[in-house]
């Protein structure tokens, strides 16, 4: 279980993502969508509902998408 950052933490963590270029957004993706990431191979099929491995999942294919997967 993870344990709950207090709101200073939380401060830090984001400027220290700001700092290295990182920004944060909410996307809703649709069950369809994350049924493609698992048929794609960037999601593994047990990991459907977990938050954690989904956003990894969303990275890697922006990643590769964007990169050209190079």
């Amino acid at each position: 279980m993870k344990r709950a950052l207090s709101a200073a933490e939380r401060m830090r963590l984001h400027r220290q993502r700001r700092r290295r270029g990182m920004r944060s957004f909410t996307i809703l993706l649709h069950v369809t969508e994350i049924e493609a990431l698992v048929r794609k191979g960037f999601l593994v099929p047990e990991c459907r509902a977990d938050p954690d491995a989904i956003q990894a999942a969303v990275h890697d294919f922006l990643y590769s998408a964007l990169d050209g997967g190079a």
